[in-house]
């Protein structure tokens, strides 16, 4: 049996399980920013044993561990290289700490990465290589798999497609912006914010749903408006896409991967207001060469999807 942990920004998550894409135990938390990284670890020390008793396990049946989380981390070092929601994770050495925890092995790898892994073995890429998951939510992460096995450049991580530029800069202070600035579901709102508080007679669906505050519109609100056809909330989401496409297409050129899969709480906006627009603006941009050679799905594991690849890591690193 194998721990696998999901330390993001808001979310905290560890299961147990046998590595076969089922889980004999799941504990799930919130993230209190406030307290800072000692106060995760102090979530995780004390949740470890609550759920080894739960899932009716116990310490002698595990392995090792494997952790996903939420920025960019070093292979070598198996440290975190950068957190950008919680201060105070930089250069922390996670898998160190982990392994001294629980007195085994422990495997540190990206959230998107070790949930794009868990989607190739257990879900929506299984059979596809090589396959490129993206995750879509407060912001953008992605996931190059070959074969099975995570591609991370020289090891400091990599398939980073919601850091690629966007096809823009911003007009007042010339700074560059990235698809995750364009097509997250951070970056949706705060679209729909600005343009709500511009023009609030274009905006009275949107400003109908948030209370009359513009402040208060969210990503879901913006779904919600679109599929009653409102034009504002439409325009903010064609906006996102166009963004997102524009990146797709430089993974396709760049890679050719058989299958991409797309999951996060944004893609759950779902199949008309989602995959289809989006298909239909990659298949008008892409490389020709490579039109009809890759398909674009939803994931299927849904929220435990980095729990599941973090236990595949662990695995992959007690059989090493």
């Amino acid at each position: 049996m194998y721990l696998g942990i999901e330390i993001g920004g808001t979310k905290l998550q560890i299961g147990v399980g046998a590595g076969d894409g089922s889980l004999a135990g799941l504990w799930r938390g919130n993230v209190d920013i406030a307290l800072g990284p000692e106060g995760i670890r102090r979530q995780i020390a004390a949740a470890i044993p609550e759920l080894i008793k739960r899932s009716g396990t116990t310490r002698r049946d595990l392995q090792s561990a494997g952790i996903g989380f939420g920025g960019p981390v070093d292979d070598s070092s198996r440290r975190i290289i950068k957190s950008h929601q919680i201060a105070g994770w930089d250069n922390f050495p996670v898998a160190d700490w982990m392994g001294d925890l629980i007195g085994l092995p422990c495997a540190l790898g990206n959230d998107a990465d070790v949930a794009g892994l868990a989607e190739a073995l257990y879900g929506a890429g299984k059979g596809f290589s090589p396959l490129f998951y993206i995750t879509i939510g407060s912001g953008i992460g992605g996931g190059l798999i070959i074969e099975q096995q995570i591609y991370r450049g020289c090891g400091r991580g990599a398939a980073e497609i919601g850091h690629l530029a966007a096809g823009r800069h911003d007009s007042t202070d010339k700074t560059r912006v990235v698809v995750e600035l364009e097509a997250s579901g951070w970056a949706i709102q705060e679209r729909a914010r600005r343009q709500a508080s511009r023009d609030p007679k274009l905006g009275t669906a949107l400003l109908r749903r948030s209370g009359g505050d513009p402040a208060r519109i969210t990503a879901e609100h913006v779904a919600e408006a679109a599929r009653q056809g409102d034009p504002l909330a439409l325009d903010v989401l064609q906006h996102a896409w166009t963004a997102l496409a524009e990146a797709i297409c430089h993974v396709v050129a760049l890679l050719c991967p058989r299958r991409i899969v797309i999951g996060g709480g944004v893609s759950m906006m779902g199949e008309n207001l989602f995959f289809k627009p989006l298909r239909q603006m990659v298949a008008a941009r892409v490389f020709k060469p490579f039109a009809g050679s890759f398909d674009i799905v939803a994931a299927c594991l849904g929220e435990d999807v980095v729990v599941h690849g973090a236990i595949a890591l662990a695995r992959n690193h007690g059989d090493g």
